[in-house]
């Protein structure tokens, strides 16, 4: 667990440094634990480096941890948390979250902030600590050595940062902590854009490029990483701001491209981006480095693992962590009787089926010795179970066998092709046969030695890529933009497949263009983001979800809970 990595004193100073950005922490008296005080804790080289990474690790977690995942996704049209027979009903949050009524009362609306701002707060506290050494040379380290690893943690608090934007918009600028007692102001988006955009433009040039690097690449933020960052900033800057920025997007992703910052390809496969070698891949511009035995918070229940039905390890051999929990699971492209709906939003696994030769349309099947084909889970899933015998994937709500729809409802035992009486499909009426899962890491079987090696790929070289060409197309250059999606998409299908977009670019529309951003980047943590930038996340229609009163919406509020410690901070408009 990332808590056991960090020490009792560290622990209680992130605390205090957390409540000195929300209200205020008073008490800065310290129980210590060994003769190691704030004055002298760096001593070697190794002390600087520990003080270097306390951040990451807990930064990792975040793309989890704090509901972080669950709000960008469940929110959007890609992925939902059904009411499964009372499983997942949760005091209905999740319901809350899909249909976007939310209140500042709902503990997620804290849990993102707090999380995020740990990571602000022990990446600051280190910088304080690194930007405080005077002489490098006492701890064995040149002074451009020192530079970057100040350059790094400074390139992770921005990426903290854009997430915090991305959620509240209204946020608190922290870039000290050590002796505050009182939080920060907020600061109006603007400002809060443009600290970030410095920030990452005073880091790059002291930035190693992933080419210097090379196979230790792996968890550095590299001058490719902060300008993919920069990219993400850019390409959202009129929602953040109001202000278009689309112009310094695609000048920033096109030096990326270029190989300005770095060496950089796409992977000629579609599943190499996730898989066991993801670390070295040059599709990876950003990772944190996982592994069975150590930390690998992609796998954890707050994302992937969960996104399984019940017995799905027993049908990929994976019985380590044992049996799964469906919390996640895609929203239906079907009603009951298997008509599909006509909006044109959401529906997943459909619009994957628009490109009928999409290899990644198979069902998820392991091939050995670290391999697999596919990327869902549908239909029966057999396997043999601890007697010997052959068996089928079934729930914990009944005895029989799971066939997994791209449905929402209450199926029970019924065979596929049976109608059933209840038509209702919403998100308080399903079971463990309602709809399908995405697997985009995989899970080998127990005894391959590269069971849950994979890297988390935050940030990939096709992002450059399907950014750009977003760019061109709101500049009107479609044929553009379809040359760099193709570039990217010809690995989802056969050579010469029909699937890819013409030359002209003329099947690209706002749509398309929003479809292709799911095929690509589904349960990828960013769903939310993209529909707010195309303007249908408040006004949209998907599934059972009507669009919003207003776009309020389209940011959440910051919590009761923090608000209630942070008297310096105001509610977020419309709360």
């Amino acid at each position: 667990m990332k808590r056991n990595r960090i020490s009792k004193y560290i622990l209680r100073f992130a605390a205090c440094a957390l409540l000195s950005v929300t209200a205020g922490c008073t008490n800065l008296d310290e129980e210590l634990y060994d003769r190691i005080t704030s004055e002298n804790f760096l001593q070697t080289r190794q002390d600087v480096i520990r003080d270097f990474l306390r951040a990451f690790e807990h930064s990792y977690w975040s793309i989890q941890g704090g509901s972080t995942f669950m709000l960008q996704e469940n929110s959007s049209d890609e992925m939902m948390t059904i009411n499964r027979q009372g499983d997942w009903f949760d005091g209905g949050q999740f319901q809350r979250v899909h249909y976007h009524t939310w209140t500042p009362q709902d503990g997620f609306t804290s849990d993102a902030w707090n999380a995020l701002y740990g990571g602000v707060t022990l990446a600051t506290n280190s910088l304080e600590d690194l930007e405080g050494i005077t002489d490098p040379t006492k701890f064995e380290m040149t002074r451009e050595e020192l530079d970057g690893m100040i350059a790094e943690l400074k390139v992770l608090r921005a990426w903290l940062n854009i997430r915090l934007l991305d959620f509240y918009r209204n946020i608190v600028i922290v870039t000290k902590v050590k002796g505050q007692t009182t939080g920060g102001p907020q600061v109006p988006p603007q400002e809060a854009f443009a600290f970030i955009e410095q920030e990452l433009k005073d880091a790059l040039p002291k930035l190693s490029t992933n080419t210097t690097l090379g196979d230790n690449v792996t968890g550095r933020w590299t001058q490719g990483g902060a300008a993919s960052l920069l990219v993400r900033l850019y390409l959202n800057s009129k929602v953040y701001t109001g202000t278009d920025r689309f112009a310094d997007c695609a000048k920033m992703a096109q030096e990326i491209i270029d190989g300005k910052y770095g060496s950089y390809a796409l992977e000629s496969r579609w599943d190499a981006p996730f898989d066991y070698t993801n670390p070295t891949s040059k599709e990876t511009i950003f990772g944190f480095p996982g592994s069975f035995a150590q930390t690998h918070w992609q796998y954890d229940g707050g994302m992937y693992f969960w996104m399984l039905p019940n017995l799905a390890p027993s049908y990929f051999g994976f019985t380590d962590f044992g049996n799964a929990n469906p919390k996640y699971a895609m929203q239906p492209g079907r009603d009951v009787d298997s008509v599909e709906y006509n909006f044109t939003l959401g529906k997943p696994f459909i619009k994957f089926q628009k490109y009928k030769d999409d290899v990644r349309l198979k069902k998820y099947k392991n091939l050995g010795n670290s391999t697999r084909e596919g990327m869902f889970l549908y239909g029966y899933l057999p396997y043999t179970n601890p007697q010997g015998k052959a068996d089928t994937v079934r729930g914990f709500k009944g005895p029989y066998a799971l066939f997994l729809r791209d449905q929402v409802g209450k199926f029970l035992d019924a065979k596929p092709g049976t109608k059933i009486a209840d038509k209702v499909s919403n998100m308080n009426n399903g079971d463990n046969n309602s709809g399908l899962y995405p697997v985009k890491y995989p899970y080998y079987p127990s005894s391959d030695p590269n069971k849950i090696s994979s890297a988390y790929a935050e940030v990939r070289y096709a992002e450059i890529y399907y950014s750009l060409a977003e760019c061109k197309y709101r500049a009107g250059d479609k044929a553009g933009a379809a040359v760099l999606l193709n570039a990217v998409r010809k690995r989802n299908y056969p050579a010469g497949s029909p699937s890819l977009y013409k030359t002209d670019g003329s099947q690209l529309t706002d749509q398309e263009m929003l479809d292709e951003w799911m095929r690509e980047f589904l349960a990828e943590g960013r769903r939310r983001t993209d529909l707010v930038r195309w303007g249908v996340f408040s006004t949209g229609t998907w599934w059972d979800k009507k669009p919003d009163t207003d776009n309020h919406t389209d940011i959440f509020p910051i919590g009761q809970n923090v608000l209630n410690s942070s008297p310096q901070l105001k509610q977020n408009p419309g709360y």
